[in-house]
């Protein structure tokens, strides 16, 4: 499947759309930023990180990150279908947390995502798109649907709460709770070549917002190499 017939087949449900009107995905495949792209360009990314870890201590200096304006909108997103926010927080109030001291690294590709979701203030989740088994769909899950994660260093596979918000392709859940936590069969790696991206937005996020980190997170993306192609598709009500 390609790009544009991929991000065709996407969708969210209109059971998560009457959880939250509001809500917009935004949807890019990259092709052709690879991590190990980077490594002639680390500095690049370094230089991106720090400059999140810098907002994030700027943001949580004036109050509570609780208390910042997105991350107050994801927490409500969380309580409308169950999930405590204080014990499973949203991937930007997560992030925003872990950035006032330091983000962790993973590989490239994440870093740049991660610092990328600080910077703007929306979650933002990136995915190897070659290990998708269909399109992605976000859904009010079943609960019969399986999760692979790590637990103690051991992968296992996990079912989500009945009504609980995932994103999913055939094979499975592919994030938890809406952008708690991702699996682990479609993670971004060294290896990835063609990746999906998902930023998520609620008001107060505009459309231009949520644009302006898209362009942000492609421009990041094509500092490791030129030969990037980027397909894109915003998914609202």
């Amino acid at each position: 499947m390609n790009a544009a017939a991929f991000l065709d087949a996407c969708a969210v449900d209109p059971d998560v759309l009457l959880l939250r009107p509001d809500y917009r995905a935004l949807l890019l495949v990259v092709d052709g930023s690879a991590a190990d792209a980077f490594d002639h360009n680390a500095d690049a990314v370094d230089a991106l990180v720090s400059a999140a870890e810098t907002r994030a201590q700027g943001l949580l200096a004036e109050r509570s990150a609780d208390e910042l304006p997105h991350v107050a909108s994801w927490r409500d997103a969380y309580r409308a279908f169950g999930a405590k926010p204080q014990r499973t927080r949203n991937s930007l109030e997560a992030l925003t947390r872990r950035a006032e001291l330091a983000l962790p690294r993973v590989n490239a590709l994440t870093d740049i995502s991660n610092a990328i979701s600080v910077l703007h203030q929306i979650p933002l989740g990136g995915e190897d798109l070659d290990r998708y088994q269909g399109p992605a769909r976000l859904m009010r899950a079943a609960g019969t649907e399986t999760f692979d994660t790590v637990v103690n260093g051991e992968t296992i596979l996990e079912h989500p709460e009945p009504g609980e918000v995932v994103w999913c392709d055939a094979a499975g859940v592919t994030c938890r709770r809406w952008n708690w936590r991702q699996g682990r069969r479609t993670s971004l790696s060294n290896d990835t070549r063609t990746a999906l991206f998902i930023l998520d937005a609620l008001a107060p996020v505009s459309d231009e917002a949520l644009h302006a980190a898209g362009d942000a997170l492609v421009e990041a993306l094509s500092s490791g190499t030129g030969n990037v192609q980027v397909s894109k598709r915003l998914v609202a009500a």
